[in-house]
C-alpha cells in the first residue's frame, strides 16, 4: 500500500508518464509511511476530457492515492502535500496552457482488503 493512480489529459506535452510515476513513488517513500516494495503506481491518459466550458488550452494531472483505512488525517495530508510537490517539480511548462495539478487520498476498508505476494 499505497495504490496510486495518475490520470492526465492527453494534451499534456510537458510530462512524461515514467517521470511522473517515479516522482510520486519517491514522494510516497519519503513520507516514511510505507515500505519501498509496497508502493504501486500506474498512469493513464484521458483522451476525452473537458475542463470548464471556455475555449482555452487547459490540462490536468490528478493523483488518486488509495490507502488502507486507519491513517491519521495529518499523515494523509502530509502524503498528499509531498506527492503534489513532487508532481509539480516533475512537470514542465507548456506555453499557453493552464495546468491543474490535484492529489486526493481515499481509504480502502482494511477489514476486506486482501493481498498475496508471490516470489519465484
Amino acid at each position: 500500500m499505497p495504490h496510486m493512480t495518475i490520470e492526465f489529459s492527453d494534451n499534456l506535452g510537458c510530462a512524461d508518464p515514467a517521470t511522473l510515476l517515479a516522482a510520486v513513488n519517491n514522494a510516497a517513500l519519503k513520507s516514511g509511511l510505507f515500505e519501498e516494495a509496497d508502493i504501486k503506481s500506474r498512469a493513464y491518459a484521458a483522451s476525452h476530457f473537458l475542463i470548464g466550458v471556455e475555449d482555452s488550452l487547459r490540462a490536468f494531472i490528478h493523483v488518486r492515492i488509495s490507502l488502507l483505512s486507519g491513517r491519521l488525517a495529518e499523515e494523509r495530508r502530509n502524503l498528499s502535500e509531498l506527492v503534489l510537490s513532487a508532481l509539480d517539480d516533475a512537470v514542465g511548462t507548456q506555453s499557453g496552457t493552464e495546468l491543474q495539478l490535484n492529489v486526493e487520498t481515499l481509504e480502502i476498508d482494511r477489514q476486506s482488503y486482501t493481498k498475496v505476494v508471490r516470489r519465484g
